[in-house]
């Protein structure tokens, strides 16, 4: 059985972010606006783009 995945985009800037919505983002290796990452569906992920979630879309692919 595969595991789900999910897919997160970087859709706003973090220019005038809080910075540990800046480190968030970088743990989850998003640098760039545009910046997209395809990580394992678990809670640790799923908690860190509820996080920024003004600043990323997410999506769950299979």
């Amino acid at each position: 059985m595969s595991m789900a995945r999910l897919k997160i985009t970087q859709t706003k800037s973090y220019i005038g972010s809080k910075q540990n919505h800046r480190d968030t983002l970088r743990t989850l290796g998003l640098k760039k606006l545009g910046d997209v990452v395809v990580k394992e569906d678990r809670p640790e992920f799923r908690g860190m783009a509820q996080a920024v979630r003004h600043l990323v879309t997410v999506e769950e692919v299979d």
